[in-house]
């Protein structure tokens, strides 16, 4: 029952140990000069072998972040769908998110800032758009005990990555980059908690599976089944 909760909990801790190990990695080959400045996280993945690194952790964590958001849908789906609208924004949401992500991963500021910058826009923008639709789902989806807790924190943590995603943006063109960055860093981290906070949802699910099926006649939407445990 447990095992699908490790893929939110792989996507929060990988998240937060690989964005630091690009840090580490940055400051130890004195790419980045932390004395003088605080970094961006894209300035600590701007040379090499960080680049090469960050780009590999982004798309792992696009692979992870599109499972996550495949599989919140589908259990927001079987559990009756009483929410059809926000739970298929979501879907396309996480999807342009994830897009984000393994743009921003690929296309270094070196590389090519228009698009990173629009990788950026896309993973943060975006992403913070699907985390309140999630929350919006916390409340509005199937009945769970676990909505008691997990929609004040989810609350909590779409507020913070507001805040903190509007300070980014409002800091660095005030003269205040240092802060700009830490705003960058915080907001981050925080995004990585919020998508390890699916685990508590993924612990009811039984067993998951993709069913293709060659169709006779009217075309039947529902070809993704997910046989799970009840809602407790």
């Amino acid at each position: 029952m447990w095992a699908w909760a490790l893929l939110p909990v792989s996507l929060a801790a990988g998240g937060f140990v690989g964005t630091w190990i690009v840090y580490a990695i940055s400051v130890s080959n004195n790419s980045v000069n932390v004395t003088a400045k605080v970094p961006f996280i894209s300035e600590c993945a701007t040379d090499q072998p960080q680049s090469s690194l960050f780009c590999l952790i982004c798309n792992v964590w696009t692979f992870l972040i599109i499972w996550v958001v495949v599989i919140r849908y589908q259990q927001v789906r079987e559990l009756g769908d009483k929410s059809r609208r926000a739970n298929l924004a979501g879907l396309v949401l996480g999807f342009i998110t994830a897009a984000g992500v393994t743009l921003l991963g690929s296309f270094p500021l070196k590389a090519s800032l228009v698009v990173h910058l629009l990788g950026a826009y896309m993973a943060f923008f975006v992403g913070l758009a699907f985390c309140w639709v999630q929350l919006w789902l916390t409340y509005k989806a199937e009945p769970s005990q676990d909505r008691r807790w997990t929609g004040p924190l989810r609350a909590t943590l779409c507020s913070l990555c507001t805040v903190f995603l509007i300070g980014m943006f409002v800091l660095q063109p005030a003269g205040f980059r240092d802060l700009a960055a830490i705003s960058e860093w915080v907001m981050v981290m925080v995004f990585f908690l919020f998508f390890g906070t699916f685990a508590i949802e993924f612990r009811h699910i039984g067993h998951f599976h993709v069913t293709v099926m060659k169709q006779h006649g009217p075309v039947d939407d529902r070809h993704v089944a997910m046989d799970r445990n009840p809602m407790l």
